[in-house]
């Protein structure tokens, strides 16, 4: 469906009146609502009178007995909360990570470093004192089995534990 001179026409006294786009869509035939806003915009209509309904504010009703809403706070837990208390569950105990010391035999340098030895950095790269752990890896991890549970913590516990670590 092409636009006629008689459709424009329409058309900008419609848009004029205060119809919508799906009103004038609908009484046009044959075009979508898409197709009045876009013909809108290239026409360059942009003023338009106010509908009745909308051209007063409305009236807000008002409260029975005149008394205020009291706001009730959400529950802490989400979901469904019918099954929360059935059954204990038994959380397993992580060892709690102790001070590591890491051998002087066993330090080594990023020239030694092999797939078999641990790349956990110890100390300020910059220092001269600077070297990696050296301990034996997990297969097919970077680091020995104390590193690995450090870096390799579950989110909930890296969010809750804030203790240094070597």
């Amino acid at each position: 469906m092409s636009w006629t001179d008689e459709r424009v026409e329409l058309l900008k006294k419609l848009w004029s009146d205060g119809l919508s786009a799906s009103q004038i869509a609908a009484e046009l035939g044959g075009i979508t609502r898409n197709a009045v806003i876009g013909k809108v915009h290239r026409l360059g209509l942009s003023g338009r009178a106010k509908s009745a309904s909308s051209a007063a504010p409305r009236q807000r009703k008002a409260r029975a007995g005149g008394t205020h809403m009291l706001r009730v706070g959400r529950a802490a837990v989400r979901g469904n909360t019918a099954l929360a208390h059935a059954y204990e569950v038994e959380v397993e105990a992580t060892p709690a990570l102790i001070e590591n010391i890491i051998p002087i035999g066993q330090r080594r340098t990023i020239l030694e470093l092999n797939e078999q030895t641990c790349r956990w950095p110890i100390g300020d790269p910059g220092s001269t004192e600077f070297f990696f752990c050296g301990g034996n890896t997990i297969s097919g991890l970077p680091y020995c089995a104390f590193h690995s549970r450090v870096a390799y913590q579950p989110a909930s516990d890296r969010r809750r534990d804030r203790r240094p670590v070597r």
